[in-house]
């Protein structure tokens, strides 16, 4: 018992010591910045055509619909890496809890519902999804 102590104290000096050197992260964040999420799908084998079609011909539409701001939309081009297989986009909300209201709507929406089922007909287009949140710094062009 006594050594868990000892650990623990010892873990909470050296975090401590390092987390003086560091400014606060709310030193550099821009005080009006929206909420913004990097989310990157990697389809599921040969159906990334199919992914971009469900994001053009819908899913664009219904996120607006509920409140969430697509930003971009990007495929990687690096040469030599497996990149054919990848959506990353970036969205932006008000804040981060209208984003979980914009995407509790979004999922209970019947459109998507319907969407979602007809594009994967013939299989599932998405096999993992990456999610990043992000706030602006101070110094941002965009926030």
């Amino acid at each position: 018992m006594k050594k868990l102590i000892f650990l623990g104290c010892l873990v909470g000096m050296l975090s401590s010591s390092f987390a003086a050197d560091a400014p606060a992260p709310a030193a550099f964040l821009a005080k009006d910045s929206r909420c913004f999420e990097m989310r990157t799908y990697y389809a599921a084998p040969g159906k990334l055509a199919d992914l971009n079609a469900r994001f053009r011909d819908h899913t664009n539409k219904l996120f607006i619909k509920h409140g969430i701001t697509p930003i971009a939309y990007w495929v990687p081009t690096d040469q030599g890496a497996v990149t054919d297989a990848k959506l990353i986009y970036l969205l932006a909300y008000p804040s981060r809890e209208a984003r979980e209201q914009s995407w509790k709507a979004f999922g209970a929406d019947p459109a998507w519902k319907a969407a979602q089922t007809a594009s994967e007909a013939n299989g599932k287009l998405v096999a993992r999804v990456e999610s990043v949140f992000l706030s602006a710094t101070d110094y941002s062009p965009m926030k």
